[in-house]
């Protein structure tokens, strides 16, 4: 049936539509509370937080500030970090600055559907999403990016 398979990527992009479309009424002031799976690790934490910094780095500048992470401990939120510093932002993780940048509190979250992830990062001014399917090698794009931006 060749039925199936539109269905269920399309109820792909409808669940990533509503959880970005969840994140509007949080309000500017609050972020999405980090969470990642520890299922996704190693290869694919790393193509899937690299990938997504570089598209983060599109829409806010590349090493243009400061990155307040969230972080809740798992591959995800370590290769996140990695990534950011390897795109040049400077990275706090406990909330403290020298005082003279400005700084940009950064939230993710990886939610397992159908036998792919979605990813989402969120600052106040932009929330950035996109499916992937994972593999033990690493992880490839399997959506557009979903980019959501306020103000």
């Amino acid at each position: 049936m060749l039925l199936a398979p539109t269905l269920r990527s399309l109820a792909g992009v409808a669940v990533l539509a509503l959880v970005l479309a969840g994140c509007q009424t949080a309000g500017q002031s609050s972020l999405i509370v980090s969470d990642a799976p520890a299922a996704v690790s190693g290869p694919a934490a790393g193509a899937i937080a690299g990938e997504m910094v570089s598209r983060l780095a599109e829409q806010v500048g590349p090493g243009t500030a400061t990155i307040a992470l969230k972080q809740d401990g798992s591959p995800f939120g370590e290769a996140l970090e990695t990534a950011l510093k390897g795109w040049g932002y400077s990275v706090v993780t406990d909330q403290k600055t020298d005082g003279g940048s400005s700084i940009v509190p950064l939230a993710y979250k990886i939610i397992p559907f159908e036998g792919q992830v979605l990813a989402r990062l969120s600052t106040a001014d932009v929330e950035l999403g996109r499916a992937y399917s994972v593999t033990a090698a690493g992880a490839t794009p399997a959506s557009p990016v979903s980019v959501m931006r306020r103000g």
